[in-house]
């Protein structure tokens, strides 16, 4: 079916950008607040110098998919609704459940394409890049490889062109991964028992951080995102790191130096062997 408000979906599609702004403003924010209140672990880099590596990166992020590509997932779904493309534009369902098979469906995509960057030596030469942080706070969220941005881009591309969900889906699942992916790397202290409530739904920065472990075996552990559901589906769930959060290793052996938290490092980091 074409979902029948089309005109919502073309209003979100035309000021994504404004509101995705808005949202990630507010939220970095609060989280940075939150690090400052009660931060969970003491800093070893300096935080000035992390910053703005991490930062610059994810404006180049910002600024890149607009150049390489005439449309985004959230336009590409709007045309796809107008065009009467893809299966949820031909199979019979109510748009809210449509919005939440989309949701869920683009979250398990990147659970997946995350797995795939750990296990596929090409991939994992661009993902490496944020796992060379050697702190871990909100701002290691943005921390990605611009290549690794395009071609997460293309997955979600061509995840909306098969499944063809409501442009209000995928919007929902955009501000949820930057929102969420800022959450749960925040270097800030949730108690024990409301994080375990959490994380019986959502993934928390304890259980996230068990991934950025120096050891090989816990950063191949805990891949999502939003979700824990798919971490303890598949197996890749770890609850806690085996140091302890305060006595864990974060980084990446061979890039245990603080020079990889410069830019240009960053940007030149598939091509260095470590």
């Amino acid at each position: 079916m074409i979902f029948p408000d089309t005109a919502f979906h073309l209003n979100v599609s035309q000021h994504e950008a404004v509101i995705r702004i808005g949202c990630f403003l507010v939220l970095f924010t609060v989280i940075a607040i939150a690090e400052i209140v009660a931060p969970r672990r003491p800093l070893s880099v300096k935080k000035s110098l992390r910053w703005f590596g991490n930062l610059s990166v994810h404006l180049v992020n910002g600024i890149l998919p607009r150049l390489l590509f005439p449309i985004l997932p959230v336009g590409m779904a709007v045309l796809w609704a107008q065009k009467g493309w893809g299966l949820l534009n031909i199979a019979p369902l109510p748009e809210a459940a449509a919005i939440l098979l989309g949701v869920l469906a683009l979250d398990l995509v990147i659970y997946a394409q995350h797995v795939l960057f750990h296990r596929v030596h090409f991939f994992w030469r661009l993902h490496r890049m944020h796992h060379t942080d050697l702190d871990l706070d909100l701002t290691s969220a943005l921390r990605f490889h611009p290549l690794e941005i395009v071609i997460s881009l293309l997955i979600k591309m061509a995840v909306v062109a098969l499944l063809g969900p409501p442009a209000i889906a995928v919007f929902i699942f955009e501000i949820l991964l930057n929102g969420m992916a800022m959450f749960n790397h925040g270097n800030f202290r949730i108690p024990a028992r409301p994080d375990r409530l959490l994380r019986r739904i959502v993934v928390t920065p304890d259980m996230h951080r068990v991934h950025h472990s120096v050891l090989l075996q816990e950063s191949n552990r805990n891949f999502g995102f939003n979700l824990s559901w798919w971490d303890r589906l598949f197996g890749t769930y770890q609850a806690q790191p085996s140091a302890g959060h305060e006595g864990m290793s974060i980084g990446l052996t061979g890039f245990l130096d603080v020079r990889y938290a410069r830019f240009w490092k960053m940007i030149l980091n598939p091509l260095d062997k470590g």
